[in-house]
């Protein structure tokens, strides 16, 4: 989101429900979108916010150099384009193309692993954080809940759960 779509303030109004997880918020702004009330009088509000660092693998020398290797394929291949475009024939633009393949990703696999091996705080996992609220409302202007309850009973209702299986009689 830019600094230019960023709300001044915490949006305020009425809220049309509560959630436990941004799937089934999201699930009911879409389905008051869908019947036609306007998408920017909707807010999303999380609350009580955590931090949640999820782990994704083991970090080593191994994974550090194949990910060096593959940023620096890309970085050579840019420069083997850009040498190679002045070029006539079709062996000298292959060549110019390879060559700079092949040294891109040494280059890169050379400077990851001595970057990872200098690091002071060398963390030797990899993890994805993310921010999660423990409820999110979604909101609407003060006014406006008797039409966003109206667009949501208008929705198509959700599909029937099936019936308990019965447990199935010995004999």
């Amino acid at each position: 989101m830019s600094p230019r779509n960023t709300p001044s303030a915490l949006p305020e109004g009425e809220v049309v429900g509560q959630f436990k997880n941004y799937r089934e918020a999201v699930k009911t702004v879409e389905q008051l979108v869908e019947k036609g009330f306007p998408a920017p009088l909707i807010s999303i509000i999380g609350s009580d916010l955590k931090t949640v660092e999820t782990l994704k693998g083991k970090l080593g020398y191994g994974r550090v150099a194949l990910s060096g290797a593959v940023t620096g394929s890309w970085v050579g291949l840019f420069f083997g384009l850009l040498f190679g475009a002045t070029s006539t024939t079709e062996q000298v633009i292959i060549t110019n193309l390879s060559s700079g393949i092949v040294i891109g990703a040494g280059v890169g696999m050379l400077l990851n692993v001595i970057r990872f091996s200098l690091a002071k705080n060398k963390r030797t996992f990899i993890s994805a954080q993310a921010v999660v609220a423990k409820k999110y409302d979604v909101i609407v202007p003060i006014g406006q809940l008797t039409e966003a309850k109206k667009a949501l009973k208008a929705s198509p209702t959700e599909p029937k759960k099936s019936a308990a299986k019965k447990p199935a009689s010995k004999g």
